[in-house]
């Protein structure tokens, strides 16, 4: 029986329910399709076959009993290789990682995900020590777009995207500091949810090193899939509550936040918000262009502040070290202006000293003080880019701080990729990546949707609206 990997995650499950599948046949197939596609994409980059074979085979021993299940039970799931997987530890594309010991527990949300009877069977590819966006390392390789195999991913769940996008699995697992679930999502033609920080447990995730977790600002884990009903599925699984009932967008205040100085953006990427736009208003929503009275310059320093000083926990002696030799260079760049002056101050950023960080968690607070006030005022969200470029070829010479991007012919630092994810992110509110349709040679484009703190039921209702009104997913040539 042929199986197709490409139906929804609600329809395997409804499938293996009724017995017309079984949950062995579901993994074989997904099995396959990653045998078919590893060599040209490399998303799977560690497998548990056995184990999932016999977790697959007693589900089906179980329903064939009558036996009361999970609602994930019999589906397969890979697993972003940022969190720890019984049998798989994770590495986050560290040498220093690579050869740990199997006996790892699952981190919290795997366990969340197999208590729900998902058949866990493989780890897909990130970037080192997940501070990239793009996914690349040097024990794993490069993950290739599945949409233009010279482009990117993104990062760092860019593995996981790659392994949605192209039927290897239903439903992933990631995590975001930086945009790492909204960066891939968008350049891999899949969704994905940030929550609210603090909402889902962070325990086994890497980094920080393995065995040495503590809660720390701005990161999150969250659920990916390939279209919004799927990824309201896993959300409820990872929470553990059903969460409100889905309602209707019409007469939702909606700002459109797409222009911004210092923040460039492809036309590419402003035509998508315009269509996700006209998709919101269809659907009945109230749509017009407004933003937080929050600059872009005011939102970067903090965030990267506090940002630098979450990694830096997490990064090796030699790497911090090196980012803390430039600082005096830095400083002379930034006085004199010109074009090092935003690199450098973005390696600045990586340098802050506590004094600093505790001064931009205050001007953090004022700017989420902002931003409750704009919800207050009756918005429901901020409709915004994700990144200021589609995927873009593979760049992996020099680092983060040094590297630059292409924007519609312009020049722009590297690390502008990290503008438009930053509301979110620094402020802690959820934010929902849905897909706003393709650029005129086939690559995906999303946006995002930002919503008030713990408002993620309501962005599912509007990314909803936007993914019905504009197609949704559309698998890729490869």
């Amino acid at each position: 029986m042929t199986i197709d990997t490409y139906r929804t995650a609600r329809e395997m499950l409804s499938d293996l329910q009724a017995k017309k599948i079984s949950a062995r046949e579901l993994l074989d197939a997904h099995l396959a399709k990653n045998d078919a596609l590893h060599k040209k994409l490399n998303a799977v980059i560690e497998t548990d076959i056995p184990r999932a074979m016999k977790d697959a085979e007693a589900i089906d021993n179980a329903r064939a009993k009558g036996a009361k299940l999970g609602a994930l039970a019999g589906l397969p799931m890979t697993i972003k290789d940022g969190f720890d997987v019984e049998n798989m530890p994770a590495t986050a594309g560290a040498r220093g990682f690579h050869g740990r010991a199997k006996d790892c527990t699952d981190a919290d949300v795997v366990a969340a995900a197999r208590r729900a009877g998902a058949v866990i069977w493989g780890k897909t590819n990130v970037p080192y020590m997940l501070g990239d966006i793009q996914s690349y390392n040097e024990i794993y390789g490069t993950t290739n777009n599945p949409y233009d195999v010279t482009r990117t991913p993104g990062g760092s769940s860019g593995g996981a995207a790659a392994a949605l996008a192209t039927g290897i699995t239903p439903l992933e697992i990631g995590s975001d500091i930086g945009g790492s679930l909204r960066h891939p999502a968008n350049f891999c033609g899949v969704v994905s949810l940030k929550p609210t920080w603090g909402i889902l447990p962070l325990r086994g995730h890497v980094p920080p090193a393995p065995d040495e977790f503590a809660e720390t600002d701005l990161g999150v884990v969250g659920p990916m899939a390939r279209n919004v009903d799927d990824l309201r599925l896993l959300w409820n699984v990872l929470r553990g509550s059903e969460g409100a009932a889905a309602k209707s967008v019409k007469g939702a205040r909606i700002a459109v936040w797409d222009e911004e100085a210092g923040f460039p953006l492809a036309k590419d990427v402003q035509s998508a918000v315009a269509r996700a736009a006209s998709a919101l208003s269809g659907a009945g929503a109230v749509v017009g262009n407004a933003k937080p009275p929050v600059s872009g310059e005011m939102l970067m320093q903090p965030y990267l502040q506090i940002l630098s000083a979450v990694l830096s926990a997490g990064l090796p002696d030699d790497v911090y070290n090196a980012f803390a030799s430039m600082r005096e260079q830095d400083l002379k760049s930034v006085a004199q202006g010109g074009p090092d002056a935003r690199a450098a101050a973005f390696r600045l950023a990586n340098t802050a000293s506590y004094r600093d960080v505790a001064r931009a968690v205050v001007a953090r607070q004022k700017q989420k003080d902002a931003l409750e006030r704009f919800f207050d005022e009756g918005y429901e969200a901020v409709l915004m880019p994700v990144t200021p470029v589609v995927a873009f070829p593979h760049n992996q010479k020099g680092s983060f701080a040094n590297r630059v991007m292409d924007v519609d012919g312009c020049e722009e630092p590297y690390a502008s990729l990290l503008n438009w994810i930053a509301l979110a992110t620094s402020l802690h509110a959820p934010a929902l990546a849905v897909q706003a349709g393709q650029t005129a040679s086939g690559l995906p484009v999303g946006v995002q949707l930002v919503g008030r703190w713990n408002g993620e039921d309501r962005l599912f209702d509007l990314a909803q609206a936007v993914e019905e009104g504009l197609g949704g997913f559309s698998p890729p040539p490869i």
